[in-house]
Order: structure tokens, then C-alpha cells, then sequence
């Protein structure tokens, strides 16, 4: 199935409660391409805004999204923990699907994009293992595509072909461009931006015209899924990167990450009552921010399941 999103207000002049009218938009992009789309377990359920907000900027941006039909969870923190063939198998079996679609992979989720880049390595590297995949569950894959983070995809098309679909410049916004641990890690399998000091998502909120913060804490833990598990080890490790950004000026958090935007979103509630530091400062999916630049209609970019309310900060975006 293809999605793409656009609604009568996009077509024609329209009103975002935080930018008032909005030019004329065109859906047509920079560069037509076509991907295979994972949207991994997130994106149908908590993170539903990082799906819809993802959908309206690839349209204008001309990214065409074709869900891989018949997706399966690729096992994230549990599988490989617990069974390493499973852990490769549950995202080899997505990514034979995308093969047969003729289609690179693109997925939003960071967790997803490791799973799924980490079994594809896991095979290409061992042809043994591709054949055991084969015999034993099999999932026929030949290696012919590649996997992309959509972070990557999006920064790939280059900071002119952002710029060029901005109508409105979140000038004066000042943010934290947080990567997490796994769009960056293990390096020699993400092969994605620079491991120590990555600067895909800071280069993107420049071209929107946001002021990234220069911090230290853009690939620190937020602690994961030991939100359920150990939910003390998060409260102290999101509480670490809230305060890093605050200190270091910015006024919200940006990321590419579902369980990095739980985490830093959810739990800034217990964060606050243990440390008696008020926080009250927004997180954000990246696409979301590229969609208020873009004009982009705000029905399709969910801030109303944001747990911080970003009504205040982004009202201020020009002034």
C-alpha cells in the first residue's frame, strides 16, 4: 500500500494554529524515489506521529513509501538477547520481502534500522548463515538491497533540496539534535554519520532554519526498554540528557528514535519529582519539525500525543 497524505488543507491555503496562514503547497519533490517502507511495531501504535508526520514529508519531498506488505515485528531489544538465529531471522524475513519488491528498505525506528541492518550484515558477511536461514526457516534473500535509516535517506538528498521546500524558518528555535545509541552503533554495520560526533540531524534543523545546540550528550543512553524493566536506571539516565540539553540552551529535544522520544517525553514527569528540576521541555520526532518548516498541514504531525505540550514553543517559532 502507498500512502500519501494529502489532505484538501494541504492543497490550498490553510491555517497551522502556530505559523496562521500557510502559502500554497506543491506535493511535487526534488527527487522521485521509491523505497520499501518498514514501519516496525512503534509506528502502528505509540508512535503514530512519527508515522503520519513521516508520510507528509516524504510526499513533499517526493519519497515514495510502499509498506512492505505482510511485515513482521523484527525482534528489537528482546530476540537477540534471547536467540541469536531468531534475532536474524525475524528481520531477514522482512528484508526478503522488500527484495522481492525490488526496493531499497527505509525505516523510521532507530531499534527497527539496527535489527534489520544487523541481520542484513549478519548474512552478507556469512554465506553460511544465509543458507542456514534458507534450509531452516525458509527465507530466501540474496543481499541485493540496502537498508536505510530514514534519517539517512532524508539527509542523503542534500541541505539544498530541504531548503527548498521550506515556507516557514523555525528561526529563534533552539534544539538538541539527539541520535541515541543505535542509529550510530555498532559503526562498522550502521555505517551511518560519525559515531563520536554525528551531524546529519543537526545539519537538517540548520536547514530549517533552527539553531542546533553544540552539546555533549547527542549519543548518550536514554535507557531503552529498561523503562519496564528498570524503570530507576531511565528515570536517572533521561534525567542526565535533559539537563545536559537545558544547560547547554536548548528549548526542546529533537529525534529519530520511538524509544528515545518515550523515554525523554514520557518520563520527564518522574524526572522532575526525583530531582525537583522542572524540565517542561518538548520532544520532538525530526519529521515533525520538517513538517512545520514544510507547512505541512498539522493534523498530520500529531503534537497533541506529545506528553510535553509544544503549543507555547512553537507558537514563539518566527517571533
Amino acid at each position: 500500500m502507498v500512502f500519501i497524505p494529502l489532505p484538501v488543507e494541504r492543497l490550498g491555503e490553510g491555517t497551522c494554529p502556530y505559523l496562521g496562514p500557510l502559502p500554497i503547497g506543491g506535493g511535487g519533490g526534488v527527487n522521485n524515489m521509491k523505497y520499501a517502507y518498514y514501519p516496525g511495531c512503534s509506528l502502528h501504535s505509540t508512535a503514530k506521529e512519527y508515522d503520519a508526520s513521516t508520510q507528509a514529508i516524504c510526499a513533499e519531498l517526493g519519497m515514495e513509501l510502499e509498506e512492505i506488505e505482510d511485515w513482521n515485528c523484527c525482534g528489537a531489544t528482546s530476540a537477540h538477547s534471547m536467540n541469536k538465529e531468531l534475532s536474524v531471522a525475524l528481520p531477514l524475513r522482512n528484508l526478503a520481502k522488500a527484495e522481492a519488491m525490488g526496493l531499497d528498505v527505509v525505516a523510521p525506528c532507530a531499534a527497527c534500522f539496527n535489527r534489520l541492518k544487523s541481520a542484513d550484515a549478519a548474512v552478507k558477511d556469512n554465506p553460511k548463515l544465509m543458507q542456514s536461514m534458507a534450509d531452516k526457516s525458509g527465507i530466501k534473500y540474496n543481499g541485493s538491497i540496502q537498508v536505510r535509516s530514514l534519517l539517512s535517506a532524508i539527509s542523503g538528498l542534500g541541505d539544498e533540496a530541504i531548503k527548498a521546500h521550506v515556507k516557514r524558518e523555525l528561526s529563534g528555535l533552539k534544539v538538541a539534535c539527539y541520535y541515541g545509541c543505535l542509529l550510530l552503533r555498532p559503526p562498522k554495520v550502521a555505517h551511518f554519520d560519525d559515531a563520536e560526533n554525528p551531524m546529519s540531524l543537526d545539519n537538517i534543523m540548520t536547514d530549517l532554519g533552527a539553531q542546533p545546540v553544540d552539546w555533549p550528550h547527542k549519543h548518550e543512553c536514554c535507557g531503552a526498554s529498561l523503562s519496564l524493566s528498570k524503570p530507576e536506571i531511565v528515570v536517572k539516565l533521561t534525567h542526565d540528557i535533559l539537563s545536559m540539553a537545558k544547560r547547554s540552551g536548548a528549548d526542546c529535544i529533537v529525534t529519530a528514535c520511538p524509544l528515545c522520544q518515550a523515554n525523554l517525553d514520557g518520563r520527564q514527569t518522574d524526572v522532575e519529582a526525583k530531582y525537583g528540576e522542572k524540565f517542561d521541555m518538548p520532544i520532538f520526532y525530526f519529521t515533525q519539525l520538517m513538517g512545520v518548516a514544510f507547512g505541512t498541514w498539522d493534523g498530520h504531525l500529531g503534537f497533541n500525543k506529545l506528553m510535553v505540550n509544544p503549543d507555547r514553543l512553537l507558537a514563539g517559532i518566527g517571533k
